[in-house]
């Protein structure tokens, strides 16, 4: 009986690498590929695969995110694919959890296989979830707020403070830390970075942007429940209306 699998990466190379290595095992029946978190939830319901291998720095909604909402009664078995996270890597190794950390070559990705391959046959129902289930509960408690960030430009690495930030916008699979005048790219996810900062400083304000408390000079209310949020620099971004219990929150109201 053939594996059928789910490919999960937000970037066009990684998923064709990925799809021409399985092409070479007989037992693997790609059954789609996925761009983004939201694409993955859907396909891992629809399509009910035995094996994902699914990226974890992604826009919006990222591969952590995606198990979330699945549920463990739902979990296909999985092959965490990442950049760089020395800290979900240790989380992998500690629950005994297959990982490809990028860039990897064709023996890596065939030991990732062979493993996942034997979990499958062999797994209990219900452990594999349990597993994900702890991995996650582990992440969560082991995201602290950061005070720096380390940023990677024009050849320099700038540490900028937190509480310099204007706000922050998604970018793909980066962000955007709008500074001042000025603006930096960084390689983070909107989700990833959002557990980071201090709660008590910054809040949500839609899906793609993130506003420093502080930096608010006025509301405006617009149609349809939004608001315009105007910073102190003149900056004119909207409050979505999906995002209004964050607004009661500033406002100290109940929601």
């Amino acid at each position: 009986m053939k594996i059928r699998t789910l490919i999960v990466d937000d970037e066009p190379l990684a998923r064709e690498r990925i799809r021409k290595l399985l092409q070479k095992e007989a037992d693997i029946e790609v059954v789609g590929e996925c761009a983004d978190g939201n694409e993955a939830l859907a396909a891992i319901r629809e399509q009910k695969p035995d094996l994902v291998f699914l990226d974890v720095q992604m826009p919006e909604l990222d591969g952590f995110g995606v198990l979330e909402q699945l549920g463990r009664g739902a979990m296909p078995a999985v092959v965490f694919v990442t950049a760089h996270d020395k800290f979900a890597l240790r989380a992998f190794e500690v629950h005994a959890l297959d990982y490809l950390l990028k860039p990897f070559d064709s023996e890596r990705f065939r030991k990732a296989l062979e493993r996942a391959r034997d979990r499958i046959q062999r797994a209990h129902p219900g452990d594999l979830g349990r597993r994900i289930s702890e991995l996650l509960a582990d992440l969560k408690t082991g995201v602290k707020p950061q005070h720096r960030l380390a940023i990677k430009s024009g050849g320099r690495l700038l540490l900028l403070k937190i509480e310099e930030i204007d706000w922050i916008e998604a970018a793909d699979n980066y962000v955007n830390l709008h500074v001042g005048n000025e603006s930096h790219l960084h390689r983070e996810t909107m989700a990833t970075l959002a557990d980071k900062l201090p709660a008590d400083k910054f809040m949500r304000i839609s899906r793609s942007t993130i506003v420093n408390i502080e930096r608010i000079k006025e509301l405006q209310p617009l149609f349809h429940g939004e608001y315009a949020v105007i910073l102190r620099n003149g900056t004119r971004l909207t409050l979505s209306r999906s995002h209004r219990e964050e607004l009661n929150r500033l406002l100290g109201k109940e929601p």
